[in-house]
Parts: structure tokens; C-alpha cells; sequence
């Protein structure tokens, strides 16, 4: 009667076994499902990531050749200055002079 009691555990342990697998194959079903939806929205996000960040160094570029520009047009500002500084300092010490 042992032997029948224990193979009737057996029986019953291997029907919950399958019952506990089915559902998981069930989840990893549904997870690697999610996983594929998911993949489609990274590339997604990836693609508007890429147009950010071309735009963003599109952005920079052109501030750099602005900054350039107005370190030119600060130079020049500089050497007109000096230029009219000279200018008029000239005639107040030549007629000092005379």
C-alpha cells in the first residue's frame, strides 16, 4: 500500500508541476510580447534622440561661428577706438605745443 500511496503523490506532484509550468510559459509569452512593443518605442525614442541631437549640434556650429564674429567685430570696435583716441589726443597736444 506504500507503493500506491507514493505513486499516487507522485502523480499528484507531477499534475501541479505542469500546472505551475503552463502558466509561466504563459507570462514569458506575454513578457517577450511587452519586450517587442517595448522595442518598437526605443527605436522610437532612439530616432527622436538622434534628430535632437543633430539639431543640437547643428545649434552649436552656429554659435560658434557667431562667437567668432563678435570676437572679429570686438576687435575691430577696439582698433577704431584706439584709432580715435589717437585722433584726438593729437591736436590737444599739438596745440598745447604751439
Amino acid at each position: 500500500m506504500l507503493v500506491n500511496s507514493s505513486s499516487c503523490c507522485r502523480k499528484r506532484q507531477s499534475k501541479l508541476r505542469h500546472n505551475v509550468l503552463v502558466p509561466r510559459l504563459n507570462r514569458l509569452r506575454r513578457l517577450r510580447g511587452k519586450k517587442m512593443g517595448a522595442v518598437g518605442i526605443k527605436t522610437d525614442m532612439e530616432i527622436k534622440n538622434l534628430k535632437l541631437y543633430m539639431e543640437n549640434q547643428i545649434i552649436i556650429q552656429e554659435n560658434e561661428k557667431l562667437r567668432k564674429k563678435a570676437l572679429l567685430l570686438h576687435q575691430e570696435n577696439q582698433t577704431l577706438l584706439a584709432q580715435l583716441q589717437k585722433k584726438l589726443c593729437h591736436p590737444q597736444n599739438q596745440s598745447l605745443k604751439t
